[in-house]
């Protein structure tokens, strides 16, 4: 670094600016990714008060490139390369981070790299952390995530935030006991870190402790006024499929919808496809229950919304659930526009994502197809051993891509399959006995094949009906 004032930013490492009040923006915006706020455009703060700042210029450019405001990322990447000479050792480590992160033609894998090199080298970097969790969770390998913050862990042993993102990945691993541990030692640091109260709801979902499960998140909502408009309408998510899964009446799930997902849209700083995502989600899931009457004409609103396509081409999940959408509604004409836009971004893909995309990419089609209500072509698309836990490559979670196994149960039912449906309903059983739907789907496939067991099905899913929201 070529002369120029070092300050010390919240981690202790290095940036050349001679501007307290830019430091502050800086770590406010660190605090913004960290505890998922809504204000992240403070990092446009530092700029006002060094425009000259490498690491502030940085950050924005990475900040804009998903904000409506995405045409000015190529300014403030520029604006700091012009100046990488002056920039400390970190804030060159955390550009040459980001300006592959953001890239056009980006590598995913090259990205990751350089942020375990990064990580390595400033390991206190919580906000790196993050972002490289994040493009950990699109690339669909929580394996990578929970190895970057097993890295970083011995220098963060009680630092705000770092147990909430070593309990995600390990929540989408499998290891529920460890992930509650995580979750729980994150939750003692700072009971308002929305991550770690994600992660325990997570699992008490995945025990089917509805119940337990919607009292805690109820309670943690008086801490989410600041959260982002997806982290809000995302934990409500959660709470309104504790309702759905444990057989709520089907007016508590309205009610979120209503009240805690939709109303965000309201917000003036709001992006609403952070919304929109959560609201499709659900009404997936109300759809495939057989209840979406309940929700009047709700779903058409939704898909009106959703053939506008400023909202496309931002999440292949978000894309895939808008498929369904428009496909289901009857837009047909925009869901192959769609469609065909997805096949085109998909044919241009690097051949290595191409691979890592191809079940993301048959996914999507199998929605459409879903939502036209041709169940038997959607089902040629998914194969005889779809398993949607494999579709973490188009960024969704475990509990997120588990309405398209439900789709999968119910569309073998409904092409007469009973027998293929019973094999799959009894292992997911095993695996979460508390949940009266899957009982259900079992009880129509053992009355489709005229087995007493349809019986024993009907009263364990009566019981559970009855026990959980009385």
């Amino acid at each position: 670094m070529e002369g120029g004032v070092v300050k010390m930013d919240r981690w202790g490492y290095e940036i050349n600016t001679s501007s307290d009040d830019c430091i502050s923006a800086i770590n406010s915006y660190y605090h913004q990714v960290l505890s998922y706020g809504r204000k992240r455009s403070v990092i446009l703060e530092a700029l006002a008060h060094d425009p000259h700042c490498v690491l502030a210029n940085t950050l924005a450019a990475h900040f804009l490139c998903s904000s409506s405001d995405h045409s000015r990322t190529p300014f403030h990447l520029q604006a700091a390369k012009s100046r990488l000479d002056q920039a400390t050792l970190y804030e060159k480590s955390v550009f040459e981070a980001i300006s592959c992160l953001i890239s056009g033609d980006r590598d995913d894998d090259v990205a990751f790299d350089l942020h375990l090199k990064l990580l390595k080298e400033f390991p206190k970097d919580l906000a790196s952390l993050k972002r490289a969790q994040v493009l950990s969770f699109y690339m669909g390998q929580p394996d990578l995530s929970l190895h970057l913050v097993q890295q970083v862990l011995p220098q963060n042993q009680e630092e705000n935030y770092v147990y909430g993102m070593l309990a995600f990945p390990l929540l989408e691993l499998g290891r529920m006991a460890d992930a509650e541990k995580a979750a729980k030692k994150g939750f003692e640091i700072n009971k308002e870190d929305c991550w770690a109260q994600h992660a325990l709801c997570h699992v008490l979902q995945a025990e089917c402790c509805f119940k337990e499960a919607v009292r805690f998140m109820e309670e943690c909502s008086q801490s989410w006024s600041s959260l982002s408009a997806f982290m809000y309408t995302h934990n409500w998510w959660h709470v309104a499929l504790c309702y759905l899964e444990g057989h709520s009446p089907m007016r508590k799930v309205l009610e979120v919808y209503d009240h805690c997902i939709w109303k965000e849209l309201e917000k003036s700083d709001t992006m609403p496809p952070e919304v929109y995502l959560n609201a499709l989600g659900l009404l997936l899931r109300v759809y495939v229950r057989g209840e979406i009457d309940f929700f009047g004409d709700r779903l058409q609103i939704l898909a009106g919304c959703v053939k506008d396509q400023a909202f496309w081409y931002l999440e292949w999940h978000l894309d895939s659930l808008i498929l369904w959408a428009l496909a289901c509604t009857g837009e047909l004409a925009k869901a192959e526009d769609l469609l065909t836009g997805l096949k085109s971004r998909f044919s241009l893909m690097r051949k290595k994502k191409q691979q890592r995309m191809e079940k993301g990419m048959r996914l999507a089609e199998a929605l459409y197809e879903y939502g036209k209500g041709d169940s038997k072509q959607a089902l040629e698309l998914l194969g005889p051993d779809f398993d949607a836990n494999r579709c973490k490559m188009i960024g969704a979670s475990d509990e997120q891509l588990d309405v398209f196994n439900e789709v999968w149960y119910s569309m073998l039912l409904n092409t007469g399959q009973a027998g293929k449906a019973i094999d799959v309903l009894e292992k997911q059983v095993k695996k979460r006995e508390g949940v009266p739907f899957l009982w259900r789907l079992m009880e129509r496939g053992y009355s489709m094949l005229g087995k007493q067991e349809a019986e024993v099905a009907g009263e364990k899913a009566k019981a559970l009906e009855t026990a959980y929201f009385e």
